[in-house]
């Protein structure tokens, strides 16, 4: 039996794996653009990488740690040129608490990123088939191809929604929640509206400092995660096609051109 007849039950390796939520798939990553989204907001990286639950977590210890500390305030000041403020409104026993785990998350998500990109080369030498449709109770998913920067415009408007259009519902739901929570904290659409009206001086006492410094984060990397998993799962239907294709319509004793 070939390789090119494996499936996901019998493959060591498997490529992608396709559910009801979700495309999961192996494919190459820039560690350091992993550990960069990492540096942003600690679980993003790991997130980028399908490592969910252990993104989902250090996102909201995150979350939680730097609001105890108040690390966001301390970071306006400091841009600010107020450094005696920021270094007075800094709670210091909370930021001992933040900095290992802000560090493991930049090491743990480049060193995942350098083990993934190993297992995905030892997965496209196995080239084992995978199912491009699975139905459950819940509904169903497929491989198929889109457009990227529709899924990129849609996470502009709203991020979130990029991801649902791509049908990666733990990030899309993930996402989505967080982003209303910190336009809701941060009064982001009260300060907009304010300063539409030009009265900037209202604009920026209604808006709340820490909350408003998440947004960039959140934001950017809602764009960019749904523009490239757009492209990776457009390679993956093209990669999934061309094994179909091979399978059932090549004859066997097709010679191949060798390279010269």
């Amino acid at each position: 039996m070939s390789n090119s007849s494996f499936d996901n039950s019998q493959a060591r390796r498997p490529r992608a794996y396709v559910n009801a939520l979700g495309i999961i798939q192996l494919h190459y990553r820039n560690p350091f653009v992993v550990a960069f989204w990492s540096i942003m907001f600690p679980g993003f990286g790991h997130m980028l990488i399908n490592k969910h639950i252990r993104g989902i977590l250090l996102f909201l210890w995150e979350v939680f740690i730097n609001y105890k500390s108040n690390i966001n305030l301390a970071i306006l000041y400091s841009f600010t040129g107020q450094f005696e403020i920021a270094k007075n409104v800094i709670n210091k026993e909370w930021v001992l608490l933040y900095l290992p785990t802000y560090m493991f998350a930049i090491w743990d998500s480049f060193r995942s990123a350098v083990t993934i990109n190993n297992l995905y080369r030892l997965s496209t030498r196995e080239d084992a088939v995978i199912y491009p449709m699975k139905f459950n109770a819940m509904g169903f998913n497929y491989i198929d191809k889109r457009t990227p920067w529709v899924a990129a415009a849609w996470s502009a408007l709203a991020p979130g929604t990029g991801q649902l259009y791509l049908h990666r519902l733990v990030g899309a739901f993930f996402i989505l929640a967080w982003w209303i929570a910190t336009v809701y904290f941060s009064k982001l659409l009260p300060c907009i509206h304010y300063t539409l009206l030009g009265d900037f001086l209202s604009a920026k006492k209604v808006v709340d400092v820490h909350w408003f410094l998440n947004i960039p984060s959140i934001y950017m990397f809602s764009i960019y995660d749904a523009y490239i998993n757009c492209v990776e799962f457009n390679n993956l239907f093209d990669w999934e096609q061309s094994k179909f294709l091979k399978r059932e319509y090549q004859n066997n004793f097709f010679k191949l051109p060798k390279k010269v």
